[in-house]
């Protein structure tokens, strides 16, 4: 039986050493470069743009008129003999509202002293009209109306004459207003201080409906990310910023919001890229896969 000389065993062992050294050496390398190359979980990603937002203070109150005239007899002690006038009827300056029956025999008429729409009345067959308390009609001049509400006293100091306004106003729909005046006091128990809001006055109106109005109050733009990018916490304000596919905590400091948007006022750049939905299981440089969003 012919063995192999010592040379050619020496040989092969020395090759098979060299191929499982190589082996080792680039699986190393494998991983080396999997540390290099995170594959993280996959999340979606938006880029932080700019937008603009409207600072606005909301108002809920009820509808009176501008201009309303009072209408009395002009002596006492007259009886209501007969009423021509109803309220919701639109009148004319001079045109009879009533006639009452003097005392002594005889009778006057009680006429309109504006045009307009009469929004009350008193007036009742055989009773006593009086001549200083109660009117007997009211006469809403110019059918211009007010939104009066309350707002706290932080909103108060926002508002200012002049301002615009969206109004809607129960069975009447949409409408233009604008601030007509504030109060210059609060209410000391409530703390709540009131404001005159005109509307369009081309619109049929009730008098005491109530409605809402949305004030302007000014207008800011800046960087501007969704709600769900945000996350609130012990730590503060933060949202998460997606960097060499690993994530960054940035601590930001947030402004007005609308439409589902937050004006971010610092932390973040214009293109910075953002974890569409923020959430507790992505930490401090976790890898991730990121997606852009689809809008």
């Amino acid at each position: 039986m012919k063995f192999p000389d010592s040379h050619h065993v020496a040989t092969r062992a020395a090759a098979l050493a060299l191929g499982l050294g190589m082996a080792v050496i680039a699986s190393r390398g494998l991983a080396a470069g999997d540390e290099n190359t995170p594959d993280g979980a996959a999340v979606t990603v938006l880029k932080a743009t700019r937008s603009c937002f409207s600072d606005t203070v909301e108002v809920a109150g009820i509808l009176i008129p501008k201009n309303e005239a009072a209408v009395r007899p002009e002596r006492p002690g007259l009886k209501v003999a007969e009423i021509l006038a109803e309220p919701g009827q639109s009148v004319t300056a001079g045109q009879t509202l009533a006639r009452l029956n003097r005392p002594e025999g005889g009778s006057t008429q009680v006429q309109a002293p504006v045009a307009g729409l009469v929004s009350r009345s008193t007036a009742e067959i055989g009773a006593i009209a009086s001549g200083k308390g109660e009117a007997l009609f009211n006469i809403v001049t110019g059918n211009e109306f007010d939104l009066v509400g309350q707002v706290p006293t932080a909103d108060l100091a926002k508002l200012a004459v002049g301002q615009t306004a969206r109004v809607v106003v129960v069975g009447a729909g949409d409408m233009d207003g604008k601030v007509r005046l504030v109060a210059p006091t609060v209410e000391p128990n409530s703390q709540l201080g009131q404001v005159f809001i005109s509307v369009d006055p081309n619109r049929h109106l009730l008098v005491n409906a109530s409605g809402r109005a949305i004030v302007k109050t000014g207008e800011s733009c800046g960087i501007a990310v969704p709600l769900t990018a945000i996350l609130y916490g012990s730590a503060g304000t933060v949202v998460q910023v997606v960097r060499r596919e690993r994530v960054e905590t940035r601590r930001v400091e947030v402004g007005l919001m609308s439409g589902g948007l937050v004006e971010i006022r610092e932390g973040l750049s214009e293109g910075d890229v953002v974890v569409a939905r923020a959430g507790a299981l992505l930490r401090e440089g976790d890898p991730v896969r990121p997606v852009a969003s689809v809008k």
